[in-house]
């Protein structure tokens, strides 16, 4: 998908003359704090101290499209604080999350994400919503004719740079591993992703070696922040054990067998039925408006236990006025699956969990209209019916596949030896 672009040239110009101005006033040693809410009429007041908040003038914004207000997200900021910091209505703010019922975005926006708001030329009445998690990722909410907000998201797939990290056990992989520049996230990944063939805190010497290819995404030279692992080697003593990464999002073995396991068909081991199924055109019971369902409802008892449906990575957590208390599975790089509306939760994010681990209690939090697990299933970015034949039993490759998966190892293989060993 391509990128939004918000701003000509020659108005792109002036706004970034803008902030270099407002940026050297921070490094004059002006003390920041968090920007209230101006009229745009009014100029910048430089004693705020924060380009948080930067007005345009209307005709600026008639010219350009430029954004009335601009926040940049502060360490412990929540979007209700900054809506209502900024002055805007309660009703905006409550049509923006319901807006976010599918997506979920605020819940991961972080210190340095960017808000941009486009308001009425005679008032603050909210018409549009940006946020920009990261320069590769930003989500659009537009205001539609039934008063409600329609969401675009926007990924930029910029460049991804490969880099090869090899090193010595050393007294543990974990500690080698973190010293030669993986994150425990990588770290838990690797050790997870391999634990049905080798346990990393057990079976290693300090003489044995690892490789590692991790990719990190860059999108005009900036890096996003976004990595992921591509392919493990480990030297056990002369036996190679190794994982790599293929083009349907899944890790297999040097002989193309998958070291990943398939997903259980539900997401509970409790009495259940099904209350309401995926539909991408339904009505909502509560608002009654067209609103798609992007999952299953299992209706059973509040408590009763919500499982992984599959081995991953709990990559959030976290309670929203609509989804309630929620729990998310990454599924290595093409499969997520979603939690919502549960009265507990029992993992933490960044937690590993596996295939028909018990993450939460089941509930009613959030806006419902019973109690019930709500199951999401995601493959590259897109929910699918949970029920389908879409959600996979992960098996080996198919012999059509064989031949591009062995050409991937190749030059995997041909990487990790152009690389000098560390």
């Amino acid at each position: 998908m391509q990128p939004v672009n918000l701003l000509t040239s020659g108005r792109w110009r002036r706004y970034c003359l803008f902030l270099l101005f407002t940026l050297v006033c921070v490094s004059a040693g002006t003390r920041w704090e968090k920007p209230v809410w101006q009229p745009i009429q009014q100029t910048l007041d430089l004693g705020l101290k924060s380009i948080a908040f930067v007005p345009k003038t209307d005709q600026d914004n008639a010219e350009a499209d430029l954004p009335s207000a601009e926040y940049v997200v502060f360490p412990g900021d929540k979007i209700d604080d900054i809506f209502h910091r900024m002055g805007l209505a309660e009703d905006d703010l409550q049509q923006v999350l319901e807006s976010d019922l599918n997506h979920l975005r605020f819940d991961v926006m972080s210190p340095g994400s960017v808000l941009r708001f486009w308001f009425t030329e005679d008032s603050n009445y909210l018409e549009k919503l940006e946020l920009e998690l990261n320069v590769a990722q930003r989500v659009i909410y537009q205001r539609g004719e039934n008063g409600g907000f329609d969401v675009q998201e926007v990924e930029i797939p910029g460049e991804w740079r490969s880099s090869v990290i090899k090193g010595l056990v050393g007294q543990s992989f974990r500690q080698s591993a973190i010293g030669t520049g993986l994150t425990e996230s990588d770290v838990s990944f690797v050790t997870n992703l391999l634990r049905e063939k080798i346990d990393l805190d057990k079976d290693l010497d300090a003489e044995d070696r690892f490789e590692i290819v991790r990719a990190s995404q860059f999108v005009d030279d900036i890096a996003s922040g976004q990595s992921e692992i591509r392919a493990v080697k480990f030297d056990r003593h002369g036996t190679i054990i190794s994982a790599y990464l293929h083009d349907d999002g899944n890790f297999y073995d040097a002989d193309g067998e998958s070291l990943q396991r398939g997903f259980l068909p539900v997401p509970t081991n409790a009495q259940y039925w099904i209350s309401s199924r995926f539909n991408p055109r339904r009505i909502h019971p509560v608002t009654h408006r067209r609103k798609p369902h992007n999952g299953a409802d299992f209706a059973v008892e509040v408590g009763s236990p919500v499982l992984a449906t599959g081995d991953g990575v709990v990559v959030q957590v976290a309670n929203h006025p609509y989804a309630g208390k929620y729990v998310v599975i990454q599924h290595g790089r093409k499969y997520r699956t979603r939690y919502l509306h549960n009265s507990k939760i029992l993992v933490k994010k960044g937690q590993w969990v596996s295939r028909g681990q018990e993450i939460a209690k089941s509930g009613q939090s959030g806006r419902v209209t019973g109690p019930h697990i709500h199951y999401e299933f995601h493959i590259w970015g897109r929910p699918v019916n949970p029920l389908s034949k879409k959600v996979p039993l992960i098996k080996g490759l198919q012999p059509s596949e064989q031949q591009n998966f062995l050409t991937t190892v190749e030059q995997i293989d041909a990487m990790l030896h152009d690389e000098p060993t560390g």
